[in-house]
C-alpha cells in the first residue's frame, strides 16, 4: 500500500540556520507516529514540510504517493496547529459551524446536503461533544476546542491527522481523554502524526517514533526507540522517558 508520507533527503534552512538536515522517512498508512525532539529541533518545520506548508530546500516529499506540491486532496489532511486553541478564543462561531468547515471541500460552491449535515453530526458525536454543538467555541475549554478541531477533520473524511502539541494548556484529565480519543481514531485506521513535548506520553501512545534534532536520530517502532540511544543523542543528558499509568 502506498505510504501516507514519504520524505527523501529533505533539507531546509532559515537563512544560514539549518532546521532540517537530510531527513528521510516513511510513514505508513495507519501508523501513529510520535515526532519528538528538543525545543528548536525542527519538529514543526518538518511537519510543515510533510504537509506541503513549507517547500524544502532540497529533497522529495510525497503525500499518499503524490508529490506534495501537486497534491490536491487537502480534505484528506486534518491539521491542528500549535496554539490553535488560543486563536479559537476570538472566534464568534459555534462548534457546529467549525466542524461544518470540514465539509466545504466536498460541497464546493453548492449548498450543504443532508449527507454533509449527517457527516458533521457524526463527527461531533464521535469526539463526544454533541451537547456542545451549538455553543460558541470561544466559550469552550482547551480540551473541548481540540475535540472540535478533530471533529472538523473527521467531517472532511481525513485520512491523516497531524497535531502540533495539541494539549498545551489542557488539564490532565482532559488530556488523558483526548489521547484515548486519538487511540480510538488510530484503531479505526486513521494515520496520526503527533508532536508532543511529553516523551512519556508519546512512547505510551505512539507505535512509531521519529526523533530529530535538525537531523534524524531515530525512526522506527517505539520499542526500538526506547532501547536505543537516540534520546540521549538528540537531547543530551536532559532526555529521559517518564511513563504515565492511569
Amino acid at each position: 500500500m502506498t505510504p501516507a508520507v514519504r520524505l527523501e533527503n529533505v533539507t531546509f534552512a532559515y537563512g544560514d540556520q539549518p532546521a532540517v538536515d537530510d531527513v528521510s522517512l516513511t510513514i505508513g498508512r495507519g501508523d501513529f507516529l510520535g515526532l519528538i525532539g528538543p525545543n528548536g529541533s525542527g519538529k514543526t518545520t518538518l511537519l510543515h514540510i510533510m504537509l506541503g506548508l513549507i517547500e524544502p530546500s532540497s529533497g522529495r516529499v510525497e503525500l499518499f504517493g503524490e508529490p506534495v506540491d501537486s497534491f490536491e486532496r487537502g480534505e484528506r489532511i486534518g491539521y491542528v496547529s500549535q496554539g490553535a486553541t488560543d486563536r479559537a478564543g476570538t472566534m464568534p462561531v459555534t462548534v457546529r459551524e467549525v466542524v461544518t468547515m470540514g465539509r466545504f471541500a466536498h460541497a464546493g460552491h453548492a449548498r450543504l446536503s443532508d449527507e454533509d449535515r449527517a457527516a458533521v453530526a457524526s463527527a461531533i458525536e464521535t469526539v463526544g461533544i454533541t451537547d456542545l454543538a451549538d455553543r460558541r467555541i470561544n466559550r469552550l475549554s482547551g480540551g473541548q476546542r481540540q475535540r472540535a478541531y478533530i471533529a472538523r477533520a473527521l467531517a472532511s473524511e481525513a485520512d491523516l491527522l497531524a497535531l502540533d502539541e495539541p494539549t498545551v494548556g489542557v488539564d490532565a484529565e482532559s488530556r488523558d481523554a483526548f489521547y484515548r480519543l486519538l487511540d480510538e481514531l488510530n484503531g479505526a485506521g486513521m494515520t496520526i502524526i503527533l508532536i508532543e513535548h511529553d516523551i512519556g506520553v508519546v512512547t505510551d501512545r505512539a507505535d512509531h517514533i521519529a526523533c530529530i534534532n535538525t537531523e534524524l536520530f531515530h525512526h522506527g517502532d517505539t520499542e526500538s526507540f526506547v532501547e536505543s540511544d537516540a534520546l540521549e543523542e538528540a537531547y543530551g543528558s536532559s532526555g529521559r522517558v517518564v511513563h504515565h499509568h492511569h
